[in-house]
């Protein structure tokens, strides 16, 4: 992990932490990089952002940075974020940029940068953006007259990216009742279209953006709405997004939640059955539910585990040309459609298993026993972050569990990639058991590393 780029870009208060200043250095520091790798060429940058009152801020202050060193951009408004990885390459673009942080509450924000290819730019880019911004190590250049960038805004950039998620599915969804949270984010501006079109009746909720109320209570990280929807309203299922849609977790027709190892594991032996599954492999993180991999394991599919961020699944999927891959938090990812978690392509996909097998989604998902978890975050300093792999007690403490969990559970305790937490999690049979062995571990680092 960089010094300002994290597992999802560079992300922080904004405002405070994530200025104007330095959005416009990135800017600034992104075009010269772009510059160099295109032997002087003139780069096209295309920016997306979601629904923040922050984001037209910082929309503002990198297209100023880009413009400065001669990039042209073009502007696309609120679009999810998998838009952006979906339009540099439809445009015809050099690189892309999505203003969002994501499932965080509204004071956050951040930017996330994009290949030509659709790929999230890869660390040792990021690294040479960092060195320009924090160690100064190149001039920057100061163009001129008509050498500065030009913006163009394109606000109807949103119809092209619909049209990509319509294509995604031959089905009509007719008959089905459905309903939708966005999280007050970017897929206000899709969804309910998207699923109109694609025949099925549309029950939206929090599609209202106002610059504040994005992620608040609701979305992906707050699914207690869209249950009470769900139920309340008959619907066969119900889908959340969280503030750039580029994750999705679910809801069968009881309110239960169907969450991204679920969703993944279903769509994977569905996809298994029809032969499109490829090399058998599903592709998820360390912090997969114990249950995925034994569901995988009874229905033949083979798991690749990686690191935590939908970066480092997607670098596995693209090396070994792998289908589908995620995270149990939401991001999914199907290579054949895009090159980022998608939460609207996932509830396309998932919705069309529903229809296919002509089971529920509770009669699916039910398939995978869930084994019981545990999630612990510890806010700690910026000292205790720099400290936790060093100290000593903390690592013991971990130690000790693993030994008492045994072969009947495990423990995983991380820093988080886009907050300044640790984020200590247990699996296991016994709740009690895991709940108290992980407060156990949690006092540790509260005491050593806040």
């Amino acid at each position: 992990m960089g010094r300002l780029f994290g597992t999802d870009g560079a992300r922080g208060v904004a405002n405070t932490e994530l200025t104007c200043e330095l959005s416009m250095q990135i800017g600034r520091a992104a075009a010269m990089v772009l510059s160099k790798n295109l032997n002087g060429k003139k780069p096209k940058v295309l920016i997306g952002m979601d629904t923040r009152a922050s984001s037209e801020m910082l929309e503002s202050a990198i297209t100023a940075g880009l413009c400065s060193v001669g990039a042209d951009v073009l502007q696309l408004g609120v679009v999810p974020t998998p838009a952006v990885a979906f339009l540099v390459r439809e445009y015809g673009c050099d690189a892309g940029v999505m203003i969002s942080a994501s499932h965080n509450p509204c004071e956050y924000n951040g930017i996330k940068i994009f290949q030509s290819t659709g790929y999230k730019l890869p660390d040792a880019l990021e690294n040479e953006i960092e060195e320009i911004i924090l160690d100064n190590v190149t001039e920057i250049p100061t163009p001129i007259g008509g050498e500065v960038g030009r913006v163009q805004r394109k606000s109807d950039a949103i119809n092209d990216y619909i049209e990509h998620l319509l294509a995604a599915t031959n089905m009509s969804f007719k008959g089905y009742k459905i309903a939708l949270d966005c999280a007050n984010g970017s897929s206000s501006v899709s969804a309910e279209e998207v699923f109109t079109r694609l025949g099925a009746e549309v029950v939206v909720i929090s599609a209202e953006p106002d610059g504040v109320n994005i992620n608040k209570n609701c979305g992906s990280t707050h699914l207690e709405n869209l249950q009470k929807c769900v139920v309340e309203n008959g619907c066969h299922l119900g889908f959340a997004f969280d503030g750039d849609a580029d994750r999705m977790l679910a809801v069968d027709h009881t309110g239960a939640v169907v969450d991204g190892d679920k969703c993944i594991a279903v769509c994977a032996k569905h996809m298994k059955q029809l032969g499109k599954l490829k090399k058998d492999t599903a592709v998820v993180t360390v912090m997969s539910n114990m249950g995925f991999f034994k569901f995988c394991e009874e229905n033949g599919i083979k798991c690749e585990k990686t690191k935590v961020g939908d970066r480092y699944v997607l670098e596995n999927m693209s090396a070994n040309g792998y289908s589908i891959g995620g995270e149990q938090s939401g991001h999914i990812i199907f290579l054949q459609y895009a090159t980022t978690g998608d939460g609207q392509l996932s509830a396309i996909q998932l919705l069309a298993v529903v229809k296919d097998t002509g089971k529920t989604l509770k009669e699916l998902a039910d398939e995978m026993e869930v084994y019981p978890q545990v999630l612990i975050n510890v806010r700690v300093s910026n000292f205790g972050k720099a400290q936790f792999a060093k100290d000593k007690e903390v690592q013991n403490a971990i130690k000790q569990v693993e030994e008492e969990l045994g072969n009947e559970g495990r423990i995983l305790v991380r820093l988080s990639g886009t907050e300044p937490l640790v984020r200590v999690m247990l699996e296991g049979k016994d709740y009690d058991k895991i709940k108290e062995l992980g407060e156990s571990v949690a006092q540790v680092v509260r005491e050593r590393l806040v």
